[in-house]
């Protein structure tokens, strides 16, 4: 199988869209891999599901996920047909009835951490301070207005749900840990991927990564997508 036959699938997490992924598509273009970014509402956990199924069913052939932040729970609930990998890059990856909420929280956050609260709609949003301060500290400035400016909150019924059987049981899997993370606690990283048994890669690079250091993310999702193709 040649790797212009694997399509890469790529999920925003919270207070991002798909525009996160912008130079990581551009790279993987330049080789020859076809990507897309799947648009998740962040209304609920079903919700966004459903909504990575609908992108995926616009492919054809197998598919590598691959996941920022938040959407570490939305990929491992895809359909499972045609997903031949996962790539977790600075997510979270709940076990069967766990919540987004119960790993986001195992570990008090760093001290630059955002307060998060919901607004009288159950939506959070990310101040906009933190985007320079944690959620990508090493971006910059233009790209830290940007991530602001576009920012799409996440409701409280997409982290307050178990999750089902996570894919990672059966299909292989790659996590990039962001050793500068501020927002999700790279030692609660480095437990789920352990736990997942995860192809793991450790970098010194800030939560978003994609923004920040997409030749980090392009490799770790190159390796996944070499081991589908089998070249």
């Amino acid at each position: 199988m040649a790797r212009g036959n694997v399509t890469v699938v790529l999920a925003h997490g919270a207070w991002a869209d798909g525009s996160s992924w912008a130079r990581v598509i551009t790279a993987l273009g330049a080789e020859g891999i076809k990507a897309q970014a799947a648009p998740l509402p962040l209304t609920s956990l079903a919700d966004d599901i459903a909504a990575l199924n609908r992108s995926l069913d616009r492919t054809e052939g197998p598919i590598v996920l691959a996941g920022h932040a938040y959407a570490g729970a939305v990929i491992a609930l895809a359909r499972p047909a045609r997903v031949k990998a996962l790539v977790y890059v600075a997510a979270l990856a709940p076990d069967e009835s766990e919540k987004v909420a119960d790993v986001f929280y195992r570990l008090p956050p760093h001290p630059q951490a955002p307060k998060l609260a919901p607004d009288d709609n159950g939506l959070i949003w990310l101040p906009e301070d933190a985007f320079a301060a944690a959620f990508a500290q090493n971006a910059p400035a233009e790209d830290r207005a940007v991530l602001a400016a576009v920012q799409r909150p996440i409701s409280l019924n997409c982290i307050t749900v178990p999750a089902g059987r996570p894919l990672w049981k059966d299909i292989p899997s790659w996590f990039l840990i962001a050793e500068q993370d501020r927002m999700i606690v790279p030692e609660t990283q480095r437990y789920m991927a352990e736990r997942m048994k995860a192809n793991i890669r450790a970098f010194p690079v800030d939560h978003t990564p994609s923004v920040t250091a997409p030749a980090a993310v392009t490799d770790i999702i190159r390796d996944a997508v070499r081991t589908v193709s089998g070249n």
